[in-house]
């Protein structure tokens, strides 16, 4: 079994990694990656650092029970890039094990070291007939 601190850790340490790259690129070429675990460590970081660059409040991930995977961003009107349903799966996955939500409406909080700066995502996840949702809550 995976140690979960381990998945948190590999998160910051890809948000280090990309953190002076546009996010948006590399999210769009995730749902072609090999590495499913791999790509959904890779979404989550970017997620953050795109949120962080961007000023979006809130992003959602929706997968459906017919496996379409949606990502919205609350900051404008906008659809940003789907990472696809096999790495949707994955991140909603990781979500779930590093921070510890159990049952089919769960929060908690994500802290991560980003540089010299801290930050802190406040995440939901919803499940309801199939359906999963992964709500990533940005500082006001």
């Amino acid at each position: 079994m995976e140690d979960k601190r381990n998945l948190h850790l590999k998160v910051q340490e890809m948000a280090q990694c990309y953190s002076s790259r546009d996010p948006l690129p590399a999210m769009s070429e995730l749902a072609g990656e090999a590495d499913a675990q791999e790509a959904a460590i890779k979404w989550l970081a970017l997620a953050v650092l795109h949120a962080v660059g961007a000023g979006a409040r809130k992003i959602t991930l929706d997968l459906d029970p017919q496996g379409q995977a949606v990502v919205t961003a609350e900051y404008r009107a906008t659809t940003l890039p789907s990472p696809g349903p096999v790495v949707a799966g994955q991140v909603l996955d990781y979500a779930q094990r590093i921070l510890h939500l159990e049952g089919d409406k769960a929060k908690g909080l994500l802290a991560l070291g980003l540089g010299n700066d801290n930050l802190e995502v406040q995440v939901k996840y919803e499940a309801h007939k199939g359906a999963r949702q992964l709500r990533l809550k940005f500082g006001e």
